[in-house]
């Protein structure tokens, strides 16, 4: 079962059990990870951004039948090193990484009412073949906005299946022998998973969107032309230097007002 440990203070051996996890299952979870207040600032900034959004030609990429996904401008709240630098999530990530790895995406994934089964896919393709099992090079990270439940959406995986060909995993998928998981999370909770596990979005069924949001951080030599961050000087220039290692992004002096999406390709 995916661990949880209900409080945001973790111990090296609470970390050491969830990086172990994320190896073996390709998911884990922190429950209670971010305080309610937090997300509730997010939800209230992301509700107000993606009406203005919708408006907008571009500004929402189309990820199938009522899904959309949004690139989060680097702007307040969604620019707190809290969050894409939280020590938990670090703890974790410097324990399945053996290189430095660096965010390269901040978005969100939001089903709304009408959205439909995504077919079974990666986000990612293998490094070399899918006969060779690699070692994490690439890890989402994700926390819900609203409470996800049975009705509005929830992710659904199939665990292990990031360490087989993915041929094979469809098979054990398909017949059975390996069940997609749906992944109900609260507010505050924090998912940590392979981007090469199978998986898919589910239907939300509910009149309110499900916003999802997703950090995406991957080893320092991966090449990620279809995920982007950008970011004013000013707020790039106060970042801490480990931050600004941590980051990788294009630094402009003022960010465009009318920003479309291009990262519409992203199912394997």
């Amino acid at each position: 079962m995916v661990g949880s440990v209900d409080t945001a203070t973790f111990t090296a051996l609470d970390l050491d059990r969830f990086a172990e996890e994320l190896n073996r299952e390709g998911i884990c979870i922190f429950r209670g990870l971010f305080p309610r207040t937090l997300i509730e600032e997010w939800a209230i900034a992301f509700d107000a951004l993606f009406r203005e959004r919708r408006e907008r030609p571009g500004g929402v990429a189309p990820r199938g039948k009522a899904r959309g996904y949004i690139t989060l401008p680097w702007v307040s709240p969604f620019a707190d090193p809290e969050v894409f630098a939280n020590p938990a999530i670090s703890g974790v990530l410097d324990r399945v990484f053996y290189q430095e790895y660096q965010l390269v995406q901040l978005a969100a994934d939001i089903p709304f009412q009408g959205s439909e089964y995504q077919e079974i896919h990666r986000d990612f393709r293998p490094l070399f073949t899918d006969r060779i099992i690699t070692p994490l090079y690439a890890v989402a990270v994700n926390f819900p906005l609203v409470e996800v439940t049975a009705e509005n959406g929830p992710f659904e995986m199939a665990r292990g299946t990031h360490r087989m060909p993915k041929e094979e995993a469809l098979v054990k998928v398909r017949s059975g022998e390996i069940p997609m998981e749906a992944f109900y999370l609260r507010p505050g909770d924090v998912m940590i998973r392979s981007p090469l596990a199978l998986h898919r979005g589910t239907p939300n069924r509910t009149p309110r969107p499900r916003p999802m949001i997703v950090m995406g951080y991957v080893m320092h030599w991966l090449h990620t032309r279809k995920v982007d961050l950008t970011l004013p000087r000013d707020d790039y220039d106060r970042l801490s230097p480990r931050n600004r290692e941590l980051i990788r992004c294009q630094v402009v002096e003022k960010l465009p007002e009318n920003a479309t999406e291009t990262y519409i390709n992203f199912e394997y």
